[in-house]
This record gives structure tokens, sequence and C-alpha cells, in this order.
């Protein structure tokens, strides 16, 4: 399957989303056109799980701090206490997943920032790449 992460192409994926070396996110679909399923650790300073999606519904929920939003083309994690989303993930109609918006922190507690036109990890940052995976995983940091 094909991933677009900010404005960067990764072709051929298995849709796991490796960053600093850890799982953090897999994307997928069961059948053409929905509906997308999403797999996510939120993580706080010092590494503790405040949030975890699995197959788009939210399993652990910190403090009741995330809410999820939900259609078959498209998933959204909100942080009501910070008032901002922290994963948007989006099914487009040729099959590709796109995720265009992020805000959150790794296991290492350095934080990921996903923009239409970049990701950006600590002094990394990456915008209009476009690679095959192979197969394989996409690696970030």
């Amino acid at each position: 399957m094909d991933v677009e992460i900010g404005s960067n192409l990764y072709r051929n994926t298995d849709g796991t989303i490796e960053v600093e070396g850890v799982p953090q996110l897999s994307v997928g679909v069961r059948k053409p056109g929905g509906p997308l399923l999403v797999n996510f650790v939120a993580y706080e300073e010092g590494g503790r799980v405040v949030a975890k999606l699995v197959d788009s519904s939210l399993a652990v929920n910190e403090r009741r701090a995330y809410e999820v939003e939900r259609t078959p083309a498209a998933v959204i994690l909100k942080n009501r206490e910070a008032g901002r989303v922290t994963l948007k993930v989006e099914l487009k109609g040729d099959g590709r997943i796109v995720i265009p918006l992020g805000d959150f922190l790794t296991i290492k507690a350095h934080r990921l920032e996903i923009l239409p036109t970049e990701w950006r990890l600590n002094k990394q940052q990456l915008s209009g790449g476009d690679s095959d995976a192979n197969g394989g995983r996409i690696a970030i940091g």
C-alpha cells in the first residue's frame, strides 16, 4: 500500500510506521474502500502510554483526555485537554492512505509534527520525499 505522511510518499509499504526505531503507528484497510484501520500509541514524557488506538477504537485513554472521530475513510484522534488534533489519517479514493496532520511524542519523548507540507522530528525534517519501502516498514528518525 502507498502511504503519504505530510508531503512525503512511501510506496509499497506494509502500513507500519516506525518512529525512532519503535513501531508507533500502523494503518491499513480490510477491503478496498474501507473501513480505515489505525493502530497508534501516544506517549507522554517519560514514555508512559496515555492513549492507544486499536483498529481505530480507543483501547487506552488515560484521564479521558482523548476522543476519536471515525468514518469509513477517516480517523481523527484529538486531545481534548490540549485542544488539538493528535493524529489524522484519511483513505483516499485511489486507495492511498494519507496522514496530513499529527502532533505527538515518541517513546523517547521527542515531538513528531506532521504538517501537510512535511514531517519534523527534532532537527530532522522531510518534505516532498518519494521512496519505495519494498513491502517493508516506514522509518522516521
